[in-house]
């Protein structure tokens, strides 16, 4: 196969905070030569693209469960400077909180 997903784009409207946010959300690590480049640490499995036809376009970050509890990686966000989304309408048996970056980008918790 001659392509990989080489990167996710996310708007916002100031990539310096926006680093600092999802460096330390995700543990990524900035590319000397472009920190508005997050790279994934050595040895992250790969990331899957959902399809989606009713959604906007947003990250689902997917728990360790061996390692934290989405509660916990929640309010772990929370301190780094998440907010809950809270008129979020959630179906039934919903598997995912809704968060926003301080930049305003939507992200899910899958739970």
């Amino acid at each position: 196969m001659a392509l990989t997903l080489g990167a996710i784009v996310l708007n916002v409207p100031d990539t310096g905070p926006a680093a600092d946010f999802w460096r330390e959300a995700l543990g990524l690590t900035a590319d000397p030569n472009n920190p508005d480049y997050l790279a994934p640490p050595p040895g992250t499995p790969a990331t899957s693209v959902h399809l989606d036809s009713t959604d906007r376009t947003h990250l689902d970050l997917w728990v360790d469960k061996e390692t934290s509890t989405p509660e916990a990686e929640v309010e772990r966000l929370i301190a780094l400077g998440a907010e809950r989304v809270e008129d979020w309408t959630y179906p039934p048996n919903a598997d995912f909180i809704v968060l926003k970056a301080p930049d305003d980008t939507i992200f899910c918790i899958i739970t």
